[in-house]
């Protein structure tokens, strides 16, 4: 047989077997090449595990020379373990250096790759002194980083001293270098900060090079330029990367205009998919690089004077032992105690082996350095002679008995002739058998029911999602969605409302790909007979102990449904006599109970049974037990302290309940004195289950306990609890009281805390009081309405809101508990700031005309400030209910009507006015309105008299009159004859004459549903008393004036206002 080892990248088991019973060590896990030891870790694991029959054994390495962690008792070392483990005591540095682990047996040794421990150094720029860098402006500038030497990834950044990032774009670049480019300076690049910070994440370390100062010097001629490079340099550049790591390009240009940067990959019409082009144009970035990134890339920087390239030659190596045209590559071979003699080693890194036999059994390693790192690869090559769980037969197949897991592995076989050699592999995996390891079990079940059976089963896990569970019933496979009562889930087999159909053998199998195992229960069901238990029989008492005897009881029936639990009840004959409740349960499988019971009580009880169907009658009751008396067993509890009064505290607790009193002559004995003084206990003896301490001291901290007592003797010692004496109003206001204005209806208010020694209780949280004193537009103060906002706990400061703009305000702040609030502070004023105002009042359009309209209205209630004028927009709305365009006019601040002429005839139109302040304009007030057309009224009137219906319906109008006329004449001579008429006549009504004036109702009328055709009128007879626009309309609905202008009355509102007014003149004309 021949064995050839070719490029050994992976590590990788090739065995030869004619007999296998033993393994070559092999190294299964190990450290990493670089093992950084931060600071920030507790230790640091130097790591080697491997595998190997017989058993291996592990030595080490340090810089080539032997090392035993088991020699230093700094390293903790593990059992059957290769690892050992480097404490971070602080001391490093001599444990720094390149380990190598070998694990060994009898058949070889197993070698890991080096790996270096590293003990990092704090990174420092030196200490410099860096000139200013001055340059005429139009120049580039290049302001050189030079990190220092770190734990990787590094990274770069350029701020001012203030931490201030320096803004990068076209002109200014970050170099891969970290060196800072300006393709061009401009005045404003001048500044004395410029600072440089390297970043190292993994030691959580970032330093700062020496500030450097930068001049530009300004001149009256900018030299234009083409571009040329600052980096790369040259005209061509050549890079490696191993397959997988991320490709960067730059190119960098000065010049003036500033060049742009453009990138192509010579050959191909556009760059790779994967390429991004970063930095304004300045990067070229490929992450992952593969064989097909490979080729020449070229960047291109121009300007309107000339342009500059620059070609990148890349190479993407597979591995670090590949493309041998690129890079030199040195081989190390180590082979573990082999003879020599069969065995060539060929220039290209191939092991040749010739007629191999089992003393060539080894691990072959090899270990591949470039630049670019260092590769080690495995191999086992095992060849034995045939044994008893391995034949060979006549057509060379392999058979293998009894199959462990130590199997596994690839197989080769090789057959040779004259003719030639051929080989073929085969991959051996042994997989943990499939086992159900919680069967489902046999049930017999009542019809109408709910069972579950359940089936739980171990598999190997590299079998991941292919196992699966299966159930049949009978022979038949179970689908869920053919029947809506059975529910697979999980290894659950759940059968709802069980019939007698359901009967049968039930199966679950666990199925892998490679094997399955099976378990199979039945199910039986039958219907019978359900009810709740029968009572209990011969229910009696034994064992008499004082308060303690043995209840004991023989079940009932339970038709056909187990007991699960028993209850028992008492009856006691002295405070509740004939009420029974409940003492105890008891599982279904007792038949007794030890009870403990309550002293001086005269005791019977009773015993039922519960099961699935509920609970059945109680037995018969037992004779009468009395138990002697005895001392309280518990004292009282949920003790409440109060203090209502600020020199009183209130003790009350919840009593004994009378069972508990053990005996009779039942007294608590209240026990206070004052924490932490040395006094003497108070006690007082009480029956009830409350107590006043008087005359204490505000708001100090007592020590109370409460026992219970009866005549047999005293109950536990009780526990002692703390709790403060009465609260009093505190004694002191905050200080320090400031308003921060934070708008036009908001303010802040800050306070220094009270004193807890004032308090005089548990702080309750403070109370801010405020008032308006009066609007910014009047000069007069007023006491408005108090308003008081709480705020809880121990806090000093709060948002005050809802307040009115452009006024002044006052506020006082208290603090409270639960005796109420303390003195106030001294007031403070405050002003809001001017806000937007509310909607004008009363607007109306009015004296509506062809072309023309007038709008009156009044300002508005809430000014929230100086009003500096009106804003109207007005617009068209067209048959459809359609917008048009708005016409916007500002109208002056003294004015409350405007005349609004060159409106269309027979339009409607909306009309919107707001009122303005120096902070914005408020909500606006809306009406519509419709023009009137070209013809008028009269016309509109002479053409109905014309019309002869018209003429026929005035004529019938007439003659109904005057038929009505002639009957009031002759009711009016009868009515002269009775004596209630002619007092009428003596004492007229005058208040029902005014209010059934028609003169009055029409007006009223027209006051709440104005008519388009009547307005006009309207508004021309309110004119003539005295105008639409009076001093009550306009004003506060407080003002009340006479003939004179002197205050008479109160209105409120418009529509009585106008009422009255209008009363008022016909009952001066009646």
């Amino acid at each position: 047989f021949s064995s050839y080892m070719h490029n050994l990248l992976s590590t990788s088991s090739l065995w030869l077997f004619l007999n296998l019973v033993e393994q070559l060590p092999t190294i299964t896990e190990h450290s990493p090449a670089s093992l950084i030891a931060f600071p920030f870790e507790e230790s640091f694991p130097m790591k080697c595990e491997a595998t190997g029959n017989p058993g291996t054994e592990f030595r080490w390495t340090k810089n080539g020379q032997d090392f035993d962690p088991y020699q230093d008792p700094r390293l903790k070392t593990l059992d059957d373990s290769g690892t050992f483990i480097i404490p971070n005591n602080g001391n490093l540095t001599e444990f720094q250096g390149n380990y190598r682990c070998f694990a060994s047996n009898k058949l070889g040794t197993a070698m890991s790759e080096e790996i270096e421990f590293i003990v990092p150094t704090i990174p420092k720029f030196p200490k410099e002194i860096i000139d200013p860098i001055e340059v005429m402006e139009g120049q580039s500038v290049i302001l050189e980083c030079n990190p220092p030497k770190g734990i990787p990834p590094l990274q770069i950044y350029w701020m001012t001293i203030s931490l201030q990032h320096i803004e990068q774009d076209e002109r200014v670049s970050l170099g891969l270098n970290g060196n800072l480019y300006f393709s061009n300076a401009i005045e404003t690049d001048s500044r004395r900060d410029y600072c440089c910070f390297a970043a190292f994440p993994r030691i959580r370390t970032i330093v700062q090079k020496t500030a450097m100062s930068v001049v530009v010097k300004s001149t009256n001629s900018l030299l234009e330029r083409k571009p040329s490079l600052l980096t790369p340099t040259g005209k061509e550049s050549h890079t490696y990367l191993v397959k997988g790591e991320d490709l960067h390009l730059e190119c960098i240009a000065e010049g003036f205009p500033t060049p742009k940067v453009e990138w192509v990959k010579i050959g191909f019409h556009e760059l790779p998919e994967r390429a991004v082009v970063e930095s304004h144009g300045k990067l070229l970035t490929i992450e992952m690089v593969n064989e097909e990134d490979e080729g020449k890339y070229m960047c291109r920087a121009k300007n309107p004077l000339g342009e500059v390239e620059h070609s990148v030659v890349h190479n993407c190596i597979l591995s670090y032992c590949t493309f041998t045209n690129h890079l030199t590559h040195i081989f190390y071979f180590s082979i573990s105690e082999v003879p020599t003699s069969n065995r060539k080693v060929l220039k290209d890194g191939t092991i040749s082996i010739h007629n191999a036999k089992p003393e060539n059994s080894a691990v072959y390693q090899c270990e591949a350095t470039n630049r670019h790192g260092t590769i080690l690869a495995n191999a086992n090559i095992m060849i034995m002679m045939e044994g008893e769980r391995f034949s060979v037969h006549k057509n060379g197949s392999l058979e293998i008995h009894n199959v462990m897991k130590e199997d596994m592995g690839e197989y080769s076989c090789f057959a040779q002739n004259t003719e030639g050699k051929v080989a073929i592999a085969a991959t051996l995996e042994v997989k943990d058998p499939t086992r159900i390891v919680d069967p489902p079990h046999d049930l017999r079940v009542l019809a109408r029911t709910t069972i579950q059976f359940s089936c739980q089963a171990e598999f190997d896990p590299s079998i991941g999602d292919d196992f699966e569970i299966l159930w049949e019933k009978d022979g038949m496979a179970l689908n869920a969605s053919e029947n809506a009562r059975y529910i697979l889930d999980d290894g659950v087999l759940e059968i709802i409302n069980v019939s007698f159909g359901d009967q049968g053998f039930y199966a679950c199998v666990a199925r892998t790909p490679v094997d399955q195992d099976m378990a199979v229960a039945q199910l039986s069901v039958f219907v019978v007979s359900l009810d709740v238990p029968d009572p209990p029989e011969d229910v009696i008492l034994s064992e008499h102990n004082g308060r303690s005897v043995k209840l004991q009881w023989i079940p009932g029936d339970d038709h056909n449904s187990s007991i699960t639990e028993f209850v028992i009840e008492f009856e006691e004959s002295q405070h509740e006599p004939g009420s029974w409740k409940e003492m105890m349960r008891v599982p279904g499988n007792h038949h007794f109970a030890l009870l403990n019971l309550h002293g001086h009580v005269d005791y019977r009880f009773r015993v039922s049974a519960t099961n699935e169907v509920g609970r059945g009658r109680p037995s018969q009751a037992t004779e009468r037990y009395k138990t002697p008396a005895s001392a309280p067993d518990k004292n009282p509890e949920n003790i409440k302290i109060e203090g209502h009064l600020p020199h009183e505290m209130d003790i009350n607790w919840e009593p004994l309940s009378p069972i508990e009193h053990n005996g009779p002559g039942l007294e608590y004995k209240v026990s206070y004195r004052r924490q932490g003084t040395g006094e003497d206990w108070m006690e007082h003896m009480v029956k009830r289950h409350s107590f006043v301490v008087k005359n204490t001291p505000t708001f100090v901290i007592y020590e109370i306990k409460i026992q219970a007592k009866n005549h047999a003797g005293w109950g536990p010692e009780p526990e002692i609890i703390t709790a403060y004496s009465g609260e009093d109003f505190p004694t002191a206001a905050p200080e320090g009281i400031a308003v921060e204005v934070m708008n036009n209806t908001m303010v802040k208010v800050r306070w220094d805390h009270v004193h807890k020694d004032k308090l005089n209780g548990h702080l309750g949280g403070y109370r801010i009081s405020f008032w308006r004193l009066r609007s910014l537009l009047y000069s007069k103060k007023t006491h408005g309405d108090k308003h008081t906002l709480t705020f809880s706990g121990e806090r000093n400061h709060a948002v005050v809101t809802g307040l009115k703009p452009f006024s002044e305000y006052s506020l006082i702040v208290m603090a409270f508990n639960s005796r109420g609030n303390g003195p106030g502070s001294h007031p403070v004023s405050f002003k809001t700031p001017e806000g937007v105002p509310g909607q004008v009042s009363a607007f109306s359009v009015t004296n509506i005309q062809k072309h023309k309209v007038t709008l009156t209205w009044s300002p508005p209630v809430d000014a929230n400030g100086l009003i500096i004028g009106y804003i109207l927009q007005y617009q068209l709305i067209n048959d459809t209910e359609e917008l048009g365009s708005l016409t916007t006019l500002n109208i002056s601040a003294d004015s409350s009507k405007l005349h609004l002429q060159d409106l269309e005839a027979l339009s409607k139109y909306k009309f919107y006015l707001r009122c303005c302040t120096r902070v914005g304009c408020g909500p606006a007030a809306s009406e519509k309105r419709t023009t009137v057309p070209e013809a008028s009224l009269a016309s509109i009137h002479g053409g109905i008299s014309n019309q002869g219906w018209f003429i026929g319906l005035m004529c019938a109008i007439a003659l109904l009159t005057l038929i009505v006329l002639i009957a009031c004449f002759v009711n009016r001579n009868k009515g002269g004859k009775y004596s209630v008429k002619e007092k009428e006549d003596l004492h007229p009504d005058l208040e029902s004459q005014g209010i059934n004036d028609d003169t009055f109702c029409e007006y009223s009328d027209n006051d709440e549903k104005p008519l388009k055709s009547s307005q006009h009128s309207l508004n021309g007879d309110l004119k003539g008393g005295d105008s639409g626009d009076s001093m009550v309309d306009y004003g506060d609905e407080d003002a009340h004036f006479n003939e004179d202008g002197s205050f008479i009355g109160e209105y409120s509102g418009r529509k009585e206002r106008v009422s009255m007014e209008i009363k008022g003149n016909n009952q001066s004309t009646a």
